[in-house]
């Protein structure tokens, strides 16, 4: 079994991803938050940033292109290239409502005929691997056998499967069945995703699902940095070892000259999941959350850890 760290969007950036890869026990693949093609010739510098190989040192990095112009995902593809990349992954599952409205991400699963078309095109030009991420629909989990069969037409790297529909964001429970559907027809590789955030939980997944080769963990590791090390058979994580992981991430934000406001803003969005590593501390974890400068948030940081 493989093991990858999802892409969210404002929390996986490279910062997050060198210091994770650094304190805890590496994924053995690691995924951009998604790059949204636009007319410029290059990447923007924040763009670059995220892919410089430089920045990514010792990892597999695969970048994330969302996109439902086929023209824009391959020209795309070609800068990619300039770097050194040879596979990259079709963001289908993205389910912000701003991104639906445009018939991208989990929008673009309501046009099957459209995403046939869009595959057929990447597929006659493409010179890399392309894997893809996907829901299991936009409306309606009956939607994903129609999509099943097209994805089975080309020769996808890997089709990671978060099994909910768009309208479900990140509520109900994965539908396990549909999933199955997916095992059960066979094809390329496949990956899950969804709601993996404890041991036990990958356990269970490996368990029902044996052939598949891959699992994709996000909020379960942004909530519990050493859950890599607990699927591995390692011991739980301790405080020490969360704070200088902490303090990494803190210092190479800063180090950004990005201003402490947008540091903090960073940081919160961390602790959104990593407070679930603190039980008891919501009265520290508040005063974070309140935190307007620099001061005030480590003196609230000091107390959680002590």
């Amino acid at each position: 079994m493989h093991y990858y760290l999802a892409p969210l969007e404002g929390i996986t950036t490279r910062i997050y991803r060198k210091a994770y890869h650094d304190c805890f026990t590496p994924m053995d693949k690691y995924f951009t938050p998604f790059l949204s093609p636009h007319s410029k010739k290059g990447f923007s510098a924040k763009e670059l940033a995220e892919i410089l190989p430089e920045n990514n040192q010792g990892m597999r990095l695969v970048p994330q292109i969302l996109t439902n112009r086929a023209e824009d995902f391959l020209k795309t593809e070609e800068k990619l290239a300039c770097y050194g990349y040879e596979e990259v992954n079709l963001n289908l599952g993205c389910p912000s409502k701003t991104v639906v409205s445009k018939g991208r991400g989990s929008g673009f699963l309501a046009d099957p005929e459209g995403l046939e078309r869009f595959l057929y095109e990447l597929f006659s030009r493409t010179k890399m691997r392309i894997s893809v991420k996907t829901r299991i629909g936009r409306d309606d989990p009956e939607e994903f056998h129609r999509l099943l069969m097209i994805f089975h037409q080309y020769p996808l790297e890997e089709l990671i499967i978060h099994p909910r529909v768009q309208k479900d964001f990140y509520q109900n429970k994965p539908n396990l069945e549909v999933f199955d559907e997916a095992v059960r027809a066979g094809g390329c590789p496949l990956c899950y995703n969804g709601d993996l955030c404890t041991r036990e939980d990958v356990s269970e997944i490996e368990k029902r699902f044996p052939t598949v080769t891959a699992c994709m963990i996000g909020r379960g590791i942004i909530g519990n940095p050493g859950l890599m090390g607990e699927i591995k058979g390692q011991e739980v994580a301790d405080k020490e070892q969360i704070r200088r992981f902490h303090d990494r991430l803190y210092e190479d934000y800063r180090s950004l000259g990005m201003g402490d406001k947008n540091v903090l803003f960073k940081m919160k969005e961390i602790w959104c999941y990593l407070g679930q590593s603190f039980p008891g501390c919501e009265k520290q974890l508040k005063r974070i959350k309140k935190a307007e400068k620099a001061d005030r948030y480590e003196e609230a940081v000091n107390a959680i850890f002590t």
